[in-house]
């Protein structure tokens, strides 16, 4: 598939050739755990065995890789198992990772309570502040800057070419987080990062379906590190979660559209409601990172948060809306509700990544935007 094709284009055919026996249009999902070998070690097409490789994911793989602008991609079982595979495959006993102060709470949680016991050191700064991440990093010892934009919950946005030259001054390699944007929005490659993750669960699935989670390489030494620990450890995608990603993939421009459009509509009514303290959403003038997100990004994407007066407010309002589901999770076609202090930001309470109890995130889906609008202005009359 041509990388001068469009990134629609390409969404829907890079990685998914007819199958060449039937001529089907949708490639087959692949259920086998085994291959049949042509004598001792001859594989066919070099498929061997369903933890080593299979048809299914190498075509997620393939599609990945191309709308990432990436060299190599890896399909894994969850985001996490995804975010370990790159942790491992990067940092030895000894060696300092920096993260922003506003990412997920899962990923501080693995660092913070498996990579720390092993020896790997760990700090936070405001990646959106560039003397605050110069100031945070140990040049002996840091090896990886950990990015999220926009970040979980507060929506920071931060400058990964930026971020980039300081990494690479020092030789740490620079890995973002691209799930709130996925590629659609935004590529972290081609502002010089040497990896990128997702939770494939949240916009790429699209359908809260399908659990899955991805690494996008730009450099063959590391692709080979991942790749052996894919198979090694083996926390793979199976075929059938694959297969689901890639049919979510299809339709992820439109979605984002949407998705984009009806949070940037949201956002704007809520400013200055008298029930609403802040908007954090990167699409209003006024967001402190707005310019930046305006050249990073396509568009602004489809998640908001907002800070209420207080946590019980905040409580009331998470419990009151009828089409926002409060539910953990994003990125799925419908609207979702979440209390992050007590939901995805359990984890981080006490630490510098705790999120204040009058904090509530948005998932904006795509439903009717006069639906979505009137749902949560109900919400906010109830508070």
């Amino acid at each position: 598939m041509s990388s001068d094709h469009a990134f629609e284009t390409r969404a829907i055919t890079a990685g998914q050739a007819f199958d060449p026996t039937t001529g089907a249009v949708v490639p087959p999902v692949y259920l086998t755990t085994t291959f049949v070998q042509d004598g001792i070690g001859g594989f066919r097409n070099g498929y061997e065995y369903a933890r080593g490789g299979n048809p299914t994911r190498d075509s997620l793989q393939e599609l990945l890789a191309s709308l990432e602008g990436g060299t190599k991609a890896f399909s894994f079982a969850s985001g996490l198992s995804a975010e370990d595979a790159v942790l491992r495959a990067l940092l030895a006993p000894g060696d300092h990772i920096l993260m922003g102060n506003d990412v997920y709470g899962g990923t501080h949680r693995l660092v913070n309570r498996v990579f720390v016991p092993w020896g790997v050191s760990l700090s936070t700064a405001d990646f959106s502040d560039l003397d605050a991440v110069r100031a945070a990093i140990r040049p002996d010892s840091t090896k990886v800057l950990w990015v999220e934009t926009p970040s979980n919950p507060l929506m920071k946005i931060s400058d990964i070419a930026a971020l980039v030259e300081i990494g690479h001054a020092i030789g740490a390699v620079v890995v973002v987080d691209n799930t709130f944007a996925s590629p659609y929005l935004q590529q972290p490659i081609s502002f010089g990062a040497d990896v990128v993750v997702h939770s494939t669960t949240k916009y790429l699935g699209g359908h809260s379906d399908v659990l899955g989670g991805a690494v996008i390489v730009n450099d063959d030494e590391l692709a080979e590190k991942v790749g052996f620990l894919q198979f090694g450890v083996g926390a793979v995608s199976g075929p059938w979660d694959a297969w689901l990603t890639v049919r979510g993939i299809k339709t992820l421009a439109v979605r984002l559209d949407r998705h984009s459009s009806n949070a940037q509509s949201i956002a704007e009514s809520l400013v200055g409601h008298p029930k609403v303290d802040t908007v954090y959403y990167p699409g209003l003038p006024d967001h402190p990172g707005h310019e930046l997100a305006a050249r990073q990004m396509k568009a602004f994407g489809g998640m908001i948060s907002l800070k209420l007066h207080d946590g019980q407010s905040a409580r009331t309002f998470a419990e009151s809306t009828e089409l926002f589901q409060l539910a953990e999770s994003l990125g799925g076609v419908e609207s979702l509700m979440c209390y992050p202090s007590e939901m995805t930001h359990a984890s981080v309470r006490g630490t510098a990544l705790e999120v204040p109890d009058s904090v509530v995130r948005l998932s904006v889906g795509i439903e009717d935007v006069g639906d979505l609008t009137a749902d949560v202005l109900q919400a906010l009359d109830r508070a």
